[in-house]
């Protein structure tokens, strides 16, 4: 077949204005992933960043922040900036990736003056998990939830009391010290009362005297004696069970334990009474 100059030449036409169109597109969207912070001073990254963490736009924080550290990895910028990212990312329901950034920031910087902070974030972080939201619809007892991350946060306030008692941020710590010790100890006693539902009563007792010797004079001591007193009584040791309640009545003179014996665990609402 054959093709005359001028079919030529409008073939050559498409084929030009086509490519044009390419570079055209191709600049368009070039243009659509330009990053207008690429210019930016730190100190211009870090106080947006700053400025959107207050006005509560987490994401735009956490961006601006990550950016800081990105392109100016050393520094007071970098520092506090990874430790507003923390923050932030916690405020963004998401803990797992801020307590990877704290042990980042503990890693890189042991001795920042912002350690004691960024302690008292961990122990908020894993004081109050993600589970803890469906609690107030369910009315699950804190102390029914796994016992790890109680004992977790524990640690995170215990290392910030214990390495800087004059801490702003050290009396709060001590306050929810002091809770997580019972909730901890409540938990002994929900495993303790699970073992002597089912006839588990030596496990039944050890768990009862976890509460007695570790959680020394905690409220939850009283249904540990109760539950030692009953569950010696189950096995036949008479003389272990009247020494417990020996200990019951003398530590909680007014206890209704021995009388009414242990109310319902559970409420209605609660998924725990199915087990």
């Amino acid at each position: 077949m054959i093709i005359s100059n001028r079919s030529k030449s409008s073939f050559a036409t498409v084929i030009f204005f086509s490519i044009c169109l390419l570079v055209l597109s191709g600049c368009a969207s070039k243009g659509q992933d330009i990053d207008p912070t690429a210019n930016w001073s730190v100190e211009k990254l870090y106080q947006d960043g700053s400025a959107e963490m207050n006005d509560g736009n987490y994401k735009d924080a956490a961006d601006r922040f990550t950016a800081v550290e990105a392109r100016f990895p050393f520094g007071p910028y970098a520092q506090q900036s990874l430790i507003n990212l923390a923050y932030v990312q916690w405020k963004q329901n998401e803990p797992e990736q801020a307590l990877a950034t704290i042990a980042r920031f503990e890693q890189q910087y042991p001795n920042h003056p912002g350690t004691d902070y960024m302690l008292y974030l961990k122990g908020l972080i894993l004081f109050t998990p993600p589970s803890a939201v469906f609690s107030r619809f369910t009315q699950q007892d804190p102390s029914e939830r796994d016992p790890q991350a109680l004992r977790n946060s524990y640690e995170a306030f215990n290392s910030l009391i214990t390495r800087f008692p004059d801490s702003r941020y050290a009396p709060d710590a001590r306050k929810r010290m002091s809770w997580l010790v019972n909730i901890m100890a409540d938990h002994q006693v929900h495993l303790a009362r699970f073992y002597y539902d089912r006839q588990g009563y030596v496990a039944a007792i050890n768990r009862a005297q976890n509460v007695i010797t570790e959680f020394e004079g905690v409220p939850a001591s009283e249904s540990a004696l109760y539950i030692m007193m009953m569950s010696y009584k189950k096995l036949g040791l008479t003389e272990l069970s009247q020494d417990s309640e020996r200990v019951l009545l003398a530590n909680f003179p007014n206890t209704k334990l021995i009388a009414d014996g242990f109310p319902d665990k559970y409420s209605k609402w609660n998924p725990m009474r199915l087990l």
